[in-house]
């Protein structure tokens, strides 16, 4: 609801902006132009995220998600005890890393709804430190193939739209390190005030 209002502001002052220098027929202009180019980007993303849906989907039918999630198992037990004792959000918590691996964001959102509405049972209104990792840990997202971004590069023209991959590794276990380590100072900080 706040970006609405964000987003109504931005347009306001721009129109009034306009008005107040005479090139309105410019912003007029570039408001055309931007949903023109908005579209046209909206189209050639289409086909990378059916691609790597597909793909996750191809993962999940041919039972290899399951076994990457079993890899993941040990791993994510460590990190979300709370949750590891019940299959299905450990699965959901699994498929989402699965799907953040892949760079399909699109299609890790909803694993990572369900993983935290299973998760946030119980919690009686209050983040468990489980859940707050988890959370942590989905929006930071280690992508192993950043296939969305790699859409938007190809879709604006970048020659080797995957030559990002380094600099999106290193950050994204950065970043991810970064979190799980900020929340776990959080953690000890806030038993120490309760």
């Amino acid at each position: 609801m706040a970006m609405a209002w964000i987003f109504t502001a931005m347009i306001v002052i721009s129109v009034v902006f306009g008005m107040v220098n005479g090139t309105m027929d410019a912003v007029s202009a570039a408001a055309l132009s931007g949903a023109n180019d908005a579209i046209t980007l909206t189209i050639s993303l289409l086909g990378v995220l059916c691609l790597w849906s597909g793909v996750l989907e191809v993962m999940d039918q041919s039972g290899l998600s399951n076994k990457l999630a079993a890899i993941f198992r040990p791993l994510l037990r460590k990190i979300f005890p709370d949750a590891s004792a019940d299959p299905v959000t450990l699965s959901a918590i699994s498929a989402n890393i699965s799907a953040n691996l892949l760079g399909i964001g699109n299609a890790a959102t909803p694993l990572g709804i369900q993983a935290a509405r299973r998760m946030a049972r119980g919690c009686n209104g209050t983040a468990s430190d489980s859940l707050c990792r988890f959370i942590v840990l989905n929006t930071a997202s280690i992508q192993l193939i950043p296939a969305t971004v790699a859409g938007v590069r190809a879709a604006c023209g970048a020659a080797e739209p995957f030559d990002i991959l380094p600099a999106v590794w290193f950050s994204s276990v950065l970043s991810v390190a970064a979190g799980l380590l900020a929340a776990r100072i959080f953690q000890f900080l806030w038993r120490d005030r309760a």
